[in-house]
């Protein structure tokens, strides 16, 4: 379920492991080190605070906890939370009341696949207060409509409705001179090649048979057509990507460099170029994927980690991937089941007719 390698968690004893379950914990919790005085006064822990001082000493060594001042407690280090997310959480199933929550807000997005998606982001986000970020798709579905809806000079709205009632609309920048019934024209045109067959099926072939009709097809029809199609283009344009919740990842932060290393992180977003290929990764595995700190660089810097989750069609093939990004200390526990429960809404909703 989850991604990354590290130290095995079978090479500790059940005794370094439970304290070393206590620090991630209480980290996890609170954000702040965990001293082995505090650990010593824990229920059902029977162990002096000597003995828990020289464990964590060896859960030092090892490179799983470290000081980050003299004479502090201990935190986990990036390796560390790596292991307790391998092998010490215990994932359960989402609340009944996030359940609830997130089905009521997805479903009452209506039908747009936009829509349902912003909503059901802007949920995540608000439930794990963290940043929430998905992947949106593109549209390989059989269509029955194509509409181009006039803007204004110069621009237009691109509108396509799938056989089972989806809606995806993008803005294109028109070529100079095209009116209103040039969009008409190409609407129609289009509509009547792609009605019952998807976009990529029949890309190659309309732009075959645009070229052998440059005599009969008005110019500026034609170039309307061609950036409708590129608008829509699967190829090597990157996927739509949607971001919600920013704010919530400055939330902790109390120092004027965590501040510059989260904005980084904003920009580095706003690109998103390396998240999508972050996202790619998602395909190469099934369920949720985990990245904690520099084990991916986008988030080396900010010491952030990602929770995400693949959706997929009614054929299930992978169409897109919802997740979050949050501190290191995120409650994986509770937010591993939120994200995969978002996805597979998600997935059923637009798998639905």
């Amino acid at each position: 379920m989850v991604r990354g390698t590290g130290p095995v968690i079978t090479e500790l004893n059940e005794r370094s492991r439970e304290i070393f379950r206590r620090v991630v914990e209480s980290y996890v919790e609170t954000g702040e080190p965990v001293g082995s005085r505090t650990l010593s006064r824990l229920p059902n822990l029977s162990l002096s605070a000597a003995t828990i001082r020289n464990v964590m000493a060896d859960l030092e060594e090892c490179g799983l906890l470290y000081a980050p001042h003299t004479s502090a407690g201990r935190l986990p280090t990036q390796a560390g939370m790596r292991l307790f997310v391998n092998g010490l959480l215990e994932v359960g199933r989402i609340a009944d009341d996030e359940r609830t929550h997130i089905d009521l807000q997805c479903r009452a997005s209506g039908r747009s696949v936009e829509q349902l998606l912003s909503e059901a982001l802007t949920t995540l986000s608000g439930l794990s207060r963290c940043a929430g970020m998905v992947v949106a798709p593109q549209i390989q579905r059989s269509l029955k409509h194509v509409e181009f809806v006039w803007l204004g000079p110069r621009r237009a709205l691109v509108v396509l409705v799938t056989e089972d009632g989806l809606v995806e609309n993008r803005i294109l920048d028109l070529p100079e001179g095209v009116d209103r019934s040039t969009l008409v024209e190409a609407g129609n045109y289009l509509t009547a090649r792609l009605s019952g067959r998807s976009l990529d099926a029949m890309r190659e072939e309309i732009t075959a048979e645009l070229e052998q009709q440059r005599t009969t097809l008005d110019s500026l029809t034609r170039r309307v057509i061609e950036a409708g199609l590129a608008t829509w283009a699967g190829g090597e344009s990157p996927a739509p990507l949607i971001v919600r919740g920013q704010s919530h990842l400055l939330e902790d932060v109390t120092a004027v460099e965590d501040l510059e290393r989260i904005r980084a992180l904003f920009e580095a977003l706003e690109t998103s170029e390396q998240f999508l290929r972050l996202v790619d990764l998602t395909r190469e595995a099934d369920g949720v994927q985990i990245f904690i700190g520099a084990e991916n660089e986008l988030f080396g810097v900010t010491g952030c980690s990602m929770i995400v989750a693949p959706y997929r069609d009614s054929r299930e093939c992978i169409v897109g991937a919802i997740g979050v990004i949050g501190p290191q200390r995120i409650n994986y526990a509770r937010i591993i089941p939120m994200v995969d429960y978002t996805a597979k809404v998600i997935g059923r909703l637009i798998g639905q007719p």
